[in-house]
């Protein structure tokens, strides 16, 4: 084990009084490892963090205090009081996985002589098709934005436009728009270069709209900003914007389309995935364009081309 991890646990700011000491001490290390070695988000070493806390919790509860002692009975037996619980599939699939992250990170720092979590199994969910929004959505909802810039006295109206436009036109993440920064848009290839999770970068492409909606706001920019920043999206306030404004902004446009399912920011990355596979794109674009690690991620949005599909059959086709 190394010594910057060894100092690091001494930090008691994140160590759970519930937990005996060196139970306390090993969560604390997979922390940092995720937090510094992985590369994971603080969203996500949040919540593996959590999940990791209460499985041990479970554990103590039970007499097992030493990591070392951990069989997969035990952590089957964690995995079925959730279920009694009320747990859904879907939770109960996520922390049998974080189990497995956490139990081969165990293994490899020689903190289990055997890891526990090889042969867990994760329940299965069933696969649900995202809602979608039609390609007829989408133009109704950039219209009444529009309108809806056209009639706001300042920027923020344009900038709402160039919000939705981007998280449409790239299908970027929330959290990698508000990490754009203006060195990122490439205004001559039309690209933006994106940070995504795990702090892997990629390059997105923007159609025209996108680009246009982009430059007028950043026309317009230097009238909302206060101070230095690099951002490209700011709130009203001047600083950089924050997640919550860009989910407020998409929700708000979706409310003037009553036929659409309010989806949210990721409704807009889905329609985009979808709409793209359906004029032609291949599915391995779409993956690098969506930033997902595995291709399988991506597939989902074959199956939401594909009941679109039988859809239009079945309601226009003579003998369906």
């Amino acid at each position: 084990m190394s010594s910057d991890r060894v100092e690091s646990s001494v930090d008691t700011a994140e160590v759970p009084t519930e937990l005996p000491v060196p139970l306390a001490g090993v969560l604390q290390e997979f922390t940092q490892w995720l937090r510094l070695d992985r590369g994971n988000s603080e969203h996500t070493v949040r919540a593996y963090r959590g999940d990791m806390e209460a499985m041990m919790r479970h554990l103590v509860s039970r007499g097992t205090t030493r990591l070392d002692d951990v069989r997969v009975r035990d952590l089957r037996g964690w995995l079925a009081a959730m279920q009694s619980g009320g747990a859904s599939p879907a939770t109960l699939q996520r922390r049998s996985g974080v189990a497995r992250v956490f139990f081969a990170w165990a293994r490899r720092e020689s903190l289990v002589e055997q890891d526990p979590a090889l042969t867990l199994k994760s329940p299965r969910v069933p696969r649900r098709l995202p809602p979608d929004l039609a390609q007829d959505d989408m133009d109704e909802l950039f219209r009444a934005a529009a309108e809806r810039a056209a009639e706001t006295d300042g920027p923020l109206g344009v900038r709402d436009v160039a919000i939705l436009e981007v998280l449409y036109g790239s299908g970027i993440r929330v959290s990698e728009l508000c990490g754009l920064d203006l060195a990122d848009v490439d205004h001559q290839r039309g690209a933006l270069r994106v940070l995504g999770k795990g702090n892997k970068e990629r390059t997105v492409p923007l159609g025209v709209p996108a680009l246009q909606a982009l430059s007028g706001w950043l026309g317009l920019r230097g009238e909302v900003m206060a101070g230095t920043t690099n951002a490209v999206f700011l709130g009203a306030r001047g600083a950089r914007i924050d997640p919550r404004v860009v989910r407020r902004v998409v929700h708000q446009a979706l409310e003037a389309v009553p036929q659409a399912p309010d989806l949210g920011p990721h409704g807009l990355r889905h329609a985009m995935a979808t709409h793209l596979l359906e004029g032609g794109a291949d599915l391995r674009s779409v993956q690098e364009m969506l930033g997902h690690a595995s291709l399988a991620t991506t597939q989902i949005y074959t199956h939401v081309s594909n009941e679109r599909l039988r859809a239009a059959f079945q309601q226009a086709h003579p003998r369906a």
